[in-house]
């Protein structure tokens, strides 16, 4: 029985890992990783570079490809890669 956190039987992680390298690549990083919080049903996207950048600059390159490649979370963050 599947838990009521795991959101893996939703939505398929090739979808999420496009998004991700899709992301990564707009923002020229060379890596990028992601979680996903499924008590709050939100994905955090980490990536490689994003603390050199302001929120608005982030939100213009982002917003167009999650729109794109809408994956139904109730949210979706995106943090600064931290080793």
């Amino acid at each position: 029985m599947a838990s009521p956190f795991d959101r893996t039987d939703e939505i398929d992680d090739r979808d999420i890992e496009i998004l991700v390298d899709a992301l990564r690549q707009c923002f020229l990083a060379e890596k990028a990783r992601y979680y996903i919080n499924g008590y709050q049903d939100s994905l955090v996207i980490e990536i490689e570079g994003l603390d050199d950048l302001t929120d608005q600059e982030i939100a213009e390159v982002a917003e167009p490809i999650l729109e794109e490649l809408d994956l139904e979370f109730d949210e979706v963050m995106l943090v600064p890669l931290k080793a």
